[in-house]
């Protein structure tokens, strides 16, 4: 799970659905993107703009100690 991504969509206010809206996905897809990071190229895009950050930040990975 991307915390930074999860914590930007609140943030904004936006669903999962909102989000699955604008990436033109299911919402289901979204959330299962969400866990994998397996966005391609064109949602990243449109993430980083959406939310107004920089890839590493907005796909910082949790790190477990």
């Amino acid at each position: 799970m991307f915390r930074n991504l999860e914590a930007e969509q609140k943030r904004f206010g936006l669903t999962n659905s909102d989000v699955a809206l604008i990436l033109g996905i299911s919402r289901n897809t979204y959330e299962k993107k969400k866990k994998t990071g397996n966005f391609n190229r064109v949602q990243v895009v449109m993430l980083l703009k959406l939310f107004k950050c920089k890839f590493e930040y907005l796909f910082e990975e949790d790190r477990v100690s």
